[in-house]
């Protein structure tokens, strides 16, 4: 399921509410630094699309807002999400300085979300613009090299989770962490994130990152690749007693 345009919804988010959804990519490719197991829009695949404008970015924005606005709808939150990885966009700070100008102006109380896999934190840019947000949720769906490679199938070969958590440190917890839990086969190799031994490397992450939340979750939609297996709500809630039991604010998402 691709994006067409810039600006769709709003739709109602298992997480987050009454969510406007922006999407930074090109309408009619997936472009992202992971190409993740269970992405809804599919695997990644270029096209002869570019990046939509700063400026067709900032303008679509306000008017959906102006037209929500004037037609008293209720908005949670501004979620960038799409197709694919939403800080590649050239103009990732700018157009989330906007954004939350154009907040204050119609929708004060909404909060600005943007869904990220944080593969893009070194950027300083990047960084500075994820630091603004109400909520800056970066991906971590497992704390070990292998079973991150397997199911986010990074872009980047040299992808190691002891730098993405470097990373993610440096915004001293300003951030929530979102993990899909589930297993699979892919090519031949067995996954399970929801092994001891992957919940302990993970909530030893947790507890050196100290996010403000985390968001515990798994499988709802149609997924790209077959034979994955979402784990049973009592195992997503055992999950988050551990997350608890750290004083993290936690979410389970059924």
């Amino acid at each position: 399921m691709l994006f067409e345009g810039i600006v769709f919804g709003p739709i109602k988010s298992r997480r987050l509410g009454v969510s406007l959804g922006i999407n930074l990519l090109p309408p009619n490719s997936k472009i992202c630094s992971f190409d993740c197991l269970y992405c809804e829009c599919g695997f990644n695949f270029s096209s002869t699309e570019k990046y939509p404008s700063f400026q067709d970015v900032v303008v679509a924005i306000e008017q959906r807002l102006l037209l929500m606005k004037n037609n008293e709808e209720h908005l949670d939150v501004i979620t960038f999400a799409g197709n694919g990885e939403p800080t590649l966009h050239p103009d990732f700070e700018q157009i989330i300085d906007a954004t939350i100008t154009l907040r204050d102006t119609y929708f004060p109380n909404v909060k600005i979300s943007v869904l990220s896999n944080a593969t893009r934190i070194s950027d300083e840019a990047v960084f500075r613009a994820l630091n603004r947000l109400d909520n800056n949720i970066l991906k971590l769906d497992s704390a070990i090299d292998s079973t991150l490679k397997v199911i986010n199938q990074p872009i980047d070969k040299h992808f190691s989770v002891d730098e993405l958590v470097k990373k993610m440190s440096l915004f001293n917890g300003n951030f929530i962490i979102q993990t899909l839990f589930f297993k699979g086969i892919y090519k031949g190799v067995s996954f399970d994130n929801t092994t001891d031994g992957e919940v302990d490397a993970w909530i030893a992450v947790l507890q050196k990152l100290r996010p403000k939340q985390v968001m515990v979750y798994s499988l709802d939609r149609k997924t790209p690749v077959e034979h994955l297996e979402r784990p049973d709500n009592a195992t997503l809630y055992l999950i988050a007693k551990r997350v608890e039991a750290l004083g993290i604010n936690v979410s389970v998402t059924e």
